[in-house]
């Protein structure tokens, strides 16, 4: 039987965790990981009447995008709807799990769903990370070289966009002299030893540095294994915010707009006008995305689709790009269908449910 546990790694394994944002909750937030699972709800947001929900649907987990608890709780007393969805859950065994900007940051996260809902093509990240990329290189004996590569490649390192195992070597020679208490595997005790080596570099991504040492030294024939990490300045075009793609074909404003609503089931659309000028790419960012519209603009993006643009901010667009604010539950609720459709794929033994609670506090009138 599954346990919340192994839904916790699965989904890290998809989002990790060293890819939310610095303010961010995202992980296991109420739970005994050693849990069996009975059943899966998926939600936007955990509140109270959707922990309802899972205890009436058979459920012992709920997964949200948005995490409940963002801040320190320093009491439970339920004055705040925070509070009254955490006690609910802990008196009734009901596991609390966000995949917040993590799945966010992602490619085939939030973003990619949204452009997958409005049929974009060519999708890449908007503004990849930095700073998430660390170079390892160490140096193996030439007939060595084959089964530690192998051994990196497995712990996730050598991933570079569509490419896997990918590597550089040079040939070169290592000098060592083994001391009294040295059990070397080429060379003798007390003699100056020179042997044929390969300099490996592979680049991975810096949260997995643990595993990919750890396979490293397993891998590796030396008693002392020689190697040196150093971070990178790289973006990594795989994680990071916003996305942009292509229509499929080119439209006017009139029509990009009725097509933006009927996508994405919108009953509204806040948008500033883009005079004299077709639709055909498209930038894209779940939840408030005003921090990416320089991002947008740069990229050539004649419409910018996201969430909780403020009066001042619609001016920023000066008639160079489209914004269009479709609302934060909006643009976001089909995170549902893509955290059931990775749950469901993986697990069979227990339902992954889509919640039919609306959790949207915000209601319109027409």
């Amino acid at each position: 039987m599954p346990q919340i546990r192994h839904l916790a790694a699965y989904m890290e394994q998809l989002a990790p965790l060293a890819y939310q944002e610095s303010y961010d909750n995202a992980g296991l937030i109420v739970g005994d990981p050693s849990t069996d699972i009975t059943g899966v709800l998926v939600t936007l947001d955990a509140t109270e009447s959707v922990i309802d929900e899972a205890i009436a649907r058979g459920c012992n987990v709920v997964v949200a995008h948005h995490p409940i608890v963002f801040k320190g709780l320093k009491k439970f007393n339920g004055r705040t709807y925070v509070e009254r969805a955490v006690i609910k859950a802990i008196k009734s065994d009901v596991a609390l799990y966000a995949a917040h900007t993590n799945l966010d940051n992602v490619t085939g996260g939030v973003n990619f769903k949204i452009a997958e809902k409005l049929g974009l093509q060519q999708v890449q990240i908007l503004a990849p990370k930095t700073q998430v990329l660390t170079k390892l290189v160490t140096f193996v004996p030439v007939a060595d070289t084959q089964r530690v590569l192998d051994a990196l490649h497995a712990a996730g390192a050598g991933q570079i966009g569509n490419y896997a195992n990918c590597s550089f070597k040079t040939e070169g020679t290592g000098a060592y002299q083994p001391g009294s208490m040295a059990n070397p595997v080429l060379g003798e005790r007390g003699v100056y030893h020179q042997e044929p080596e390969d300099r490996i570099e592979v680049i991975l991504p810096t949260h997995q540095q643990h595993q990919v040492l750890t396979a490293l030294r397993h891998a590796h024939p030396y008693e002392e294994v020689a190697y040196y990490l150093t971070p990178l300045a790289n973006a990594n075009q795989e994680v990071g915010s916003g996305v942009i793609g292509n229509l499929p074909e080119a439209m006017d404003s009139a029509a990009w707009l009725a097509y933006l609503k009927q996508k994405m089931g919108l009953s509204l659309i806040r948008y500033t006008d883009l005079p004299d000028r077709t639709i055909s790419r498209v930038a894209v960012c779940g939840g408030v995305g005003s921090f990416l519209l320089p991002d947008a603009i740069r990229s050539g993006a004649d419409a910018f689709v996201t969430a909780d643009y403020k009066y001042h901010e619609f001016f920023d667009a000066e008639d160079r790009i489209s914004i269009c604010d479709i609302g934060h539950y909006e643009s976001e609720v089909y995170t549902k269908d893509l955290i059931q459709q990775y749950l469901a794929e993986k697990f069979a033994t227990f339902a992954v449910i889509l919640s039919e609670t609306n959790t949207n506090p915000v209601r319109y009138f027409y």
